[in-house]
């Protein structure tokens, strides 16, 4: 169901990709919200542009949706660089890194999504290319294997991941410029779905904008995506400008409430309060109990539930907090 997977900040399709590229900021000058990121970042390239060096190498981490992949866009623009994309997962083998690394130029960019999944064989590869720009590969096998080493052009490898603390430590520390990006303010987000409905040619006014922000988990994807649902429903409904009433409409329909909750993070919420009575709770029972993925708990519900103040990670598992008692109606003396 559509209401099923709007606020998971994963894309759905070619349609929604295409969105997301048309939307997406390909200058600094231009990014919106990570003020303090992008502010580090502009220091970065421009010192690099004046020594004439490529970037150092950058990691990106924080919650899926936040923009890393559009950041990395940035950077190659900025640096007047080509960028090579792909992920963790597709790196399969040692031949399959060579070939990228092999085929880039000078000061390209090579950004690797999901980095923390790259295979322990490949990610040994990649060390002395990181540090030396060498790349050592072996042909053959046996008696007759030969070591070959490969001079490589000066390129700087930018990485993504939700999950930093599972990259191995010599990974993690050849990485020169490592940057966590935080959910948004409802301020910037609100500017975020202004500047996306001025390009998707859409009228919109200040109100409607800042309830989409309100809905939209702290996540400029998620408010790209709910920008594009509520404009069906200005279509339909209105004269095909977005106001505050059919935004309302638009959003309650899709059963996302005024804070941005779906109906698995209620579900989530109920089941510690009336289930658990509010008692500490692992993720894995968590996630048994209401049908979902442990990574897909952790990746997409909870840092939101966090941040708002509903939930709090302990020791001896998840506990919900007196705000997620109001909000779903209970007693908040539950909870004490």
């Amino acid at each position: 169901m559509e209401d099923d997977r709007i606020l998971r900040p994963e894309l759905d399709g070619f349609s929604e990709e295409k969105l997301e590229t048309s939307l997406r900021p390909r200058f600094l000058s231009e990014y919106i919200g990570q003020s303090k990121v992008k502010e580090n970042m502009k220091i970065y390239i421009e010192a690099a542009k004046k020594r004439n060096e490529p970037l150092d190498h950058v990691l990106l981490y924080g919650p899926p949706g936040l923009g890393k992949t559009t950041l990395a866009n940035i950077i190659s623009n900025e640096m007047n660089s080509n960028i090579k994309i792909t992920s963790g997962p597709a790196i399969e083998k040692a031949g399959d890194l060579a070939a990228l690394l092999t085929n880039l130029q000078e000061f390209d960019v090579l950004f690797i999504d999901e980095i923390h999944r790259l295979n322990k064989n490949v990610e040994e590869i990649l060390y002395p290319a990181l540090e030396d720009f060498t790349l050592d590969i072996i042909i053959g096998k046996g008696p007759t294997a030969k070591s070959i080493r490969i001079d490589l052009p000066k390129f700087t490898l930018i990485g993504a991941t939700t999950k930093a603390g599972t990259l191995s430590t010599p990974l993690r520390d050849r990485f020169g410029i490592v940057d966590r990006l935080e959910l948004y303010n409802v301020e910037d987000l609100s500017f975020i779905v202004k500047r996306s409905a001025k390009i998707l040619g859409i009228g919109i006014d200040n109100e409607s904008a800042i309830e989409i922000a309100r809905r939209s988990r702290g996540t400029p994807r998620i408010a790209n995506r709910l920008l594009k649902r509520v404009r069906d429903y200005a279509a339909v409904l209105g004269d095909g400008d977005i106001d505050l009433k059919v935004t309302k409409t638009a959003l309650n329909r899709l059963e996302i409430d005024e804070m941005g909750l779906d109906e698995i993070d209620r579900k989530l919420l109920d089941v510690m309060i009336s289930k658990y009575a509010g008692r500490p709770v692992g993720i894995d029972t968590l996630a048994t109990t209401i049908g979902e993925e442990v990574e897909t708990l952790e990746d997409v519900y909870e840092p939101y539930l966090i941040q708002i103040g509903f939930i709090s990670r302990t020791i001896r598992g998840r506990i919900p907090l007196p705000a997620a008692y109001e909000h779903l109606g209970y007693p908040v003396q539950q909870s004490l």
